[in-house]
């Protein structure tokens, strides 16, 4: 059976996001940058591998089909609480977290539908 665009673009999705983010947290808790600046704003050290970790563990959570969407609320709420650290340390530029966020609904929101798309009247 063929599968519509819609769906395999979906699956694309999915796996591209959690894929970069994996990478991104990865380097996140091996980045010496980032440790001086949570050093510099005062945040506890245990933030950037526990932060990480637990982006990290969401990733894959989101990756997995059963699992997909308990990931996918663990990512979301992830990103607000890292928005929330730049935004409370006055860096307010989180366009990328938004994206991810965006993106994470999406795969949310059409993903596990055998449609993979906006119903139409």
């Amino acid at each position: 059976m063929k599968r519509p665009l819609s769906q395999i673009a979906i699956a694309l999705l999915r796996w591209t996001l959690g894929l970069v983010i994996i990478v991104e947290s990865v380097r996140f808790i091996f980045s010496s940058g980032v440790a001086h600046f949570l050093a510099e704003a005062r945040v506890p050290v245990w933030i950037q591998p526990a932060l990480g970790a637990t982006e990290i563990l969401a990733a894959v959570l989101f990756l997995i089909r059963f699992t997909e969407r308990i990931g996918g609320y663990a990512l979301l709420a992830v990103f607000v609480f890292a928005a929330l650290i730049h935004f409370v340390h006055g860096q307010f530029d989180v366009g990328g977290l938004a994206v991810y966020a965006a993106a994470v609904l999406v795969c949310m929101a059409y993903g596990n539908d055998e449609s993979a798309g906006p119903q139409h009247a």
